[in-house]
């Protein structure tokens, strides 16, 4: 299948300001691009890329005073599978983890471990190791959060979502991560794209999403607590210890939010005539 996707962000900066951006469809999918996602500046600026340490795709710029908007329109190539499902994969024991897999098992700014170690093992200890054990706090954190697009807050935390029991997608992938953690098994924060695809309406507006990678039986699983279902269409971004290494951005100086849009669609007629495929108008 093919999907089209792409975002309208836009900020007002009271002065010039540096940003850090996570806009780009992380490196591992680059090959499935059909028609790349450049960012389009408006007004244009300078910018440059660089791989941060967890391998994502980001950039820096400079952004004017007044309004500043970013855009990006593309098609990316997928199998159109859902989520594979891997009831045999193993836990591992800490000592035949793989280095690289080891951050995953501490704690981070918003995955609270030493706060939700007791809970976790009493709450958890007693189910199986391996996948089972991460679909149990999965069906734990779908069930113990309500969903409140009204309510986000970026500062919410893994234990205050776990105390509020709300929060966005965000919280629902912190809370099982840290669960995750404390039950030994490394677990690292996604965010991307993910449609509506394969889902039933009504559709609610577009974001972009947040999910979950666990380490089991020498790979990564992906796992989503807020949707608890295997999901097809979703195209990785960014992955790491949680939000704050995936921030879509990060500005150093006073801005405001103007507008905030994503698009992720699958492309269900390819034109024969003319190979370059209309996305969007801006």
């Amino acid at each position: 299948m093919l999907i089209r996707f792409g975002y309208d962000i836009e900020y007002n900066c009271a002065q010039p300001t540096p940003m850090l951006l996570n806009l780009h469809v992380h490196a591992s999918r680059t090959a499935d691009l059909i028609e790349p996602d450049r960012i389009v500046t408006c007004p244009e600026v300078p910018h440059s890329a660089y791989h941060d340490s967890f391998g994502n795709w980001c950039t820096r710029l400079i952004a004017p005073a007044g309004n500043f908007r970013l855009s990006t329109r593309g098609v990316l190539r997928d199998h159109g599978a859902v989520d594979p499902v891997v009831p045999h994969a193993i836990q591992h024991t800490v000592p035949d983890l793989p280095p690289e897999a080891l951050t995953f098992l501490l704690g981070s700014r918003y995955c609270e471990t030493d706060l939700l170690m007791e809970d976790a093992w009493k709450l958890f200890a007693h189910t199986p190791l391996g996948w089972a054990r991460v679909q149990a706090i999965c069906d734990f954190v779908h069930n113990h959060i309500a969903f409140a697009y009204t309510d986000a807050r970026p500062t919410r935390t893994a234990f205050e979502a776990y105390r509020e029991k709300k929060g966005v997608c965000r919280d629902y992938a912190h809370l099982a991560v840290a669960f995750c953690r404390c039950m030994n098994i490394p677990a690292r924060y996604c965010c991307g794209y993910l449609g509506d695809m394969g889902t039933e309406p009504p559709y609610g507006p577009m974001d972009f999403a947040g999910w979950f990678e666990a380490y089991l039986g020498g790979a990564w699983h992906t796992f989503d607590a807020r949707n608890n279902i295997p999901r097809l269409g979703r195209i990785l971004m960014a992955r790491g210890r949680d939000a704050t290494d995936v921030a879509l951005s990060t500005a150093f100086g006073p801005n405001t939010l103007v507008n905030f849009q994503v698009y992720t669609d699958e492309v269900t007629v390819w034109p024969t005539a003319n190979p370059t495929l209309p996305i969007f108008t801006a």
